[in-house]
């Protein structure tokens, strides 16, 4: 464990870490509530964070004044890259790819044709975690603008290819 933040004979002491900046009591200690803030979250501050209560004149409180929160950051999905494999030609197969480098939890990925008519579409043609989607004997019909959106708790971000059979 790695102290970050105390509060020691009426002082309040924030420690030398990459949280000193963003990191504080978000109530005058006084006040009872040693809720604290931590701005501008980052990935990185994701873990578990524990709070130690040690009264003057308490003694034997040792182990009891203690809480503890696990902390997780989200981060929404970062705009992902879409791609066709295969040959886009009447009667062949093809498949539509969809991924995104960043995104706390990992994001699912829905893929839809926008033009010229909406068509959504189910397993096992898509695969919703792996961003896939495929396209099995294409005619000249099939061919328009397909959107890919990846989401999680945090976000979404699109991604689109025009499919031109």
């Amino acid at each position: 464990p790695t102290q970050i933040l105390t509060y020691l004979d009426g002082v309040v002491k924030v420690e030398e870490t990459e949280l000193k900046p963003r990191v504080g009591f978000l109530y005058p200690v006084l006040s009872h509530n040693i809720s604290v803030f931590i701005n501008a979250t980052r990935e990185s501050d994701s873990g578990q964070y524990m709070c130690t209560v040690n009264v003057v004149g308490e003694g034997s409180s040792m182990g009891k004044n203690i809480g503890v929160i696990n902390l997780t950051v989200l981060v929404p999905p970062a705009t992902p890259s879409c791609q066709l494999h295969g040959e886009p030609t009447v009667g062949a197969n093809v498949t539509l790819s969809c991924s995104s480098r960043k995104g706390k939890p990992l994001p699912v990925y829905q893929w839809q044709r926008t033009a010229p008519t909406l068509q959504v579409f189910f397993p096992p043609a898509q695969d919703w975690h792996r961003g896939t989607l495929k396209l099995t004997n294409l005619s000249l019909d099939m061919s328009g603008l397909y959107v890919c959106m990846a989401e999680n708790q945090a976000g979404s971000a699109e991604c689109h290819i025009a499919l031109e059979v």
